[in-house]
């Protein structure tokens, strides 16, 4: 069993800056890649960043120059440095992990989402 729970979530202004973490913890082998998605109300949940554990790093065109997606490996962490922010920033920001688990067996594991609001 695995899981994730985020933290970092909350009302900030435009312009501001929240730092999203995401904690990964039970019968891990090796984490694979992690991700932060979001999902504004009435749209489709999308990818915001990910990152490998070889370090590769990818972004959604919006979040490029303002989001910096890293991961803490020895602590099976993940987190979400959100710089500018902008109200359409605003959404449910989730966690997910590509985990291979002690038996060596993959599986997708989502967090259960913290919110981020940004007011105008």
């Amino acid at each position: 069993q695995v899981q994730l729970v985020e933290s970092g979530g909350g009302l900030v202004q435009a312009g501001g800056s929240l730092r999203l973490s995401c904690v990964a913890s039970g019968s891990i082998f090796r984490i694979n890649a992690m991700a932060w998605y979001r999902q504004a109300p009435g749209k489709q949940r999308e990818l915001v960043a990910d990152i490998t554990s070889g370090g590769s790093r990818n972004y959604i065109d919006s979040a490029k120059g303002r989001f910096t997606i890293s991961r803490d490996n020895a602590k099976d962490t993940v987190s979400l440095q959100m710089n500018s922010l902008k109200p359409e920033d605003t959404a449910v920001y989730y966690c997910n992990a590509d985990i291979t688990t002690t038996r060596l067996t993959r599986m997708v594991v989502w967090g259960q989402g913290t919110q981020v609001t940004v007011s105008s």
